[in-house]
């Protein structure tokens, strides 16, 4: 079996988190999301809003962590790996703000190219802001279409995970993979 090394993405608040957290349950290498640590290191440092305050350090920051996590996977002796996101959502949310970057954050989109990729729709009944999440449910439906834009422009068939249990998502999950 060759190694799958699998996204799950989708805007703020879907449930990114708590199917990654319930694949971990279940056994399987999971890598977190690390903007949340991003900008904690960020606020120890006195800068409030990394992202809103200087977007491309953050997403630097982001590019360079998400490159170590798929390095990491491709050496990992699980041949199933997933990953709170990827790098083409550093270049979605850039294209959110409107900002642009250097060339070299498409060329690594290029290089790192993951096995699969699941989309999170937009769902109100489960979103929640909190102190990194600063969007509002307006700007997190915004962020998914740039979300699905940017990985399809990069060859990417999104997988979209319905909204429902969560033992239902992880499961339609897993018999996407095993297709």
């Amino acid at each position: 079996m060759s190694k799958e090394i699998i996204v799950i993405t989708g805007g703020p608040g879907t449930g990114k988190t708590t199917i990654i957290d319930g694949l971990i349950e279940k056994g399987y290498m999971c890598f977190p999301e690390i903007s949340r640590e991003i900008i904690t290191e960020a606020r120890k440092q006195g800068i409030e809003q990394l992202f809103l305050e200087k977007p491309l350090l953050f997403s630097e920051l982001l590019l360079e962590g998400r490159k170590k996590q798929f390095q990491k996977a491709e050496k990992h002796t699980n041949s199933i790996l997933f990953l709170d996101r990827g790098i083409p959502d550093i270049l979605a949310y850039m294209h959110y703000i409107g900002d642009s970057y250097p060339a070299f954050f498409d060329e690594n989109c290029r290089q790192n190219k993951y096995t699969k990729v699941f989309l999170l729709p937009p769902w109100q009944e489960i979103y929640q802001s909190d102190e990194e999440r600063y969007e509002n449910f307006e700007q997190a439906k915004l962020i998914y279409n740039h979300l699905k834009e940017t990985y399809e422009n990069y060859g990417y068939e999104l997988i979209e995970v319905p909204q429902g249990r969560l033992e239902n998502r992880i499961l339609f999950i897993l018999e996407a993979i095993s297709k």
